[in-house]
């Protein structure tokens, strides 16, 4: 999967690109504490990826791929973390144990996340620490480094994406009575182990946020300890979607495991007054409902809670103990597969005679061709058990997703790369010009692939953009857009491809001396 990831496609504008543009001016300012974006302070996330993004460097030297491993090296520990979570749920069981990080490897949303370099999958990494520490301190009497451990996780939680860590181990803390029938139990001592461990995660990310605070400023010490929290619960209502969005999205999320029939048959067998099910019930429901009434909705918030449905997943398969039911389990999602193989190996042909979008008859057939072989081989094949069965449905749903990304990337990995315009931008700059980007706002998707030392200005309207071009007269300017046919292609020095539209580099003298252009231009 790291493989080809590193191989097939760039960093991804804008999230990717800007946490690696972060991560680089801080390094370009040797400055470990405050995070930086064009120049300003950027205080949207706390630190840590951009730490590990510098730690890579350290070892390493500056590079593009070492960031990238981050994602890949936590998603590979949640795996393990999974399975040591269903070995305490349900020691008795080793087959869910096995299932678990199988189910949960092979999830689409899950391999998607995995190869990104983002902050989500470093959450769900310290979001499932969080959950192995509160079940080792329950059977463990309460022991010192099981507490200290939650509390660490919860604070590298809070230094990954803020306080929304809490929201994903509090409400399963709070409801052990429900979860954890344990006569004797001293629910006093669970409670106050509860809040220390809060109080610790607090103090570990106040020994980043106030020296912090103080080295930012005024404006920048607001953001971190209000805008974090506050702030973004105010934002979260602003764009809103309905409260079963995420309900009716939730089959997607979970594919290709609610195609795997032993699901189904297991899920009407399985006790759910077991102590693992309520478990994960405790778990996934209350954030689960929590995200449902807050407007603001992102899928990838939900990813901290997979692990909680791939560990009911499994042991819903687990309750299928007949043998012969394997065989041929996976066999109707391989057909599945093999269909999609076969769509994706014809389309070319398909679409040179209907005509649907002209860069379809791009993708080579060689990727349609790859999926169905592998869909036939593993199909073919006999499970003689659940792990088996499972083990060659993750292999398929793994094969699946690399080779779409591969297709997909293979026609629109120009589109996406960023590097051939920071390149240039990063020449001009050491010609000692100007550089602008006529636009609301700059992503900093040009900094890290052009190793940019200096700010571009953003200007956001036409009287700020003819001033700035008659300051700069040698200077560039960035501009987006949609329709090629509008600007006549003589007025650029270079244009590039940008995801669904284009950009180009635009001369302040072109714009000065053709005084019509500017009605033409939108930023």
């Amino acid at each position: 999967m790291i493989a080809v990831n590193l191989s097939t496609r760039p960093l991804i504008p804008v999230d990717e690109t800007r946490y690696a543009a972060v991560a680089w001016e801080m390094w370009v300012r040797g400055d470990f504490l405050v995070p930086y974006l064009n120049g300003q302070t950027y205080s949207h996330k706390p630190p840590l990826l951009f730490w590990l993004m510098q730690s890579s460097w350290f070892v390493l030297g500056v590079n593009d791929w070492s960031l990238r491993l981050i994602g890949p090296l936590f998603s590979l520990a949640a795996l393990f973390l999974s399975r040591a979570v269903a070995r305490i749920l349900w020691p008795d069981r080793t087959q869910t144990e096995a299932l678990t990080p199988l189910i949960l490897l092979g999830c689409f949303f899950w391999i998607v996340f995995s190869t990104l370099t983002m902050f989500d999958m470093m959450l769900a990494f310290f979001a499932l620490l969080g959950i192995y520490s509160l079940l080792k301190l329950a059977y463990s009497g309460l022991a010192f480094r099981y507490w200290l451990m939650l509390g660490v996780a919860m604070g590298a939680g809070i230094l990954t994406k803020g306080p929304v860590i809490l929201l994903h181990l509090l409400p399963v803390a709070l409801l052990a009575p429900w979860w954890l029938p344990a006569a004797g139990f001293s629910w006093r001592q669970w409670y106050y182990r509860i809040l220390g461990a809060v109080l610790l995660a607090v103090g570990i990310a106040l020994c980043w946020a106030i020296p912090a605070g103080i080295a930012g400023g005024e404006a920048y010490r607001k953001a971190i300890f209000f805008g974090q929290t506050g702030g973004r619960l105010v934002d979260s209502f602003a764009h809103r979607l309905p409260w079963w969005w995420y309900l009716e999205l939730l089959p997607l999320l979970l594919l290709p495991w609610l195609l795997w029939t032993p699901v189904w048959t297991g899920l009407r067998r399985v006790n759910f007054n077991d102590v693992g099910m309520r478990f994960c019930l405790a778990w996934a429901v209350p954030v689960f409902i929590a995200f449902s009434l807050v407007s603001g909705k992102r899928l990838h918030y939900l990813l901290p809670l997979l692990p909680a449905f791939a560990l009911m997943l499994a042991r819903s398969a687990d309750e299928i103990t007949e043998r012969g039911r394997w065989q041929r389990a996976h066999l109707v999602v391989m057909g599945l597969f093999a269909l999609l193989g076969v769509i994706l190996t014809i389309l070319p042909g398909l679409n040179d005679h209907y005509h649907w979008r002209a860069e379809l008859s791009l993708l080579s057939p060689v990727w349609g061709g790859l999926l169905l072989a592998v869909a036939v081989v593993l199909g073919m094949a006999k499970a003689k058990d659940a792990p088996n069965s499972a083990f060659y449905l993750c292999i398929a749903s793994l094969a699946a997703s690399l080779l779409l990304s591969c297709g997909f990337f293979e026609i629109k990995a120009s589109h996406y790369d960023t590097k051939p315009a920071a390149r240039k931008i990063a020449g001009l700059m050491e010609e000692n010009r100007a550089i602008a980007l006529y636009g609301n706002k700059y992503h900093g998707q040009y900094h890290f692939g052009g190793r940019l030392k200096q700010p571009i200005t953003v200007l956001p309207n036409l009287k700020v953009l003819y001033r700035w071009a008659r300051q700069h007269q040698d200077g560039y300017i960035l501009i987006s857009y949609k329709d090629a046919e509008s600007l006549p292609a003589s007025i650029f020095s270079d244009r590039y491809p940008y995801k669904g539209r284009n950009i180009a580099l635009l001369a302040s003298r072109t714009l000065l001396e053709n005084p019509t252009l500017g009605a033409i231009l939108k930023p």
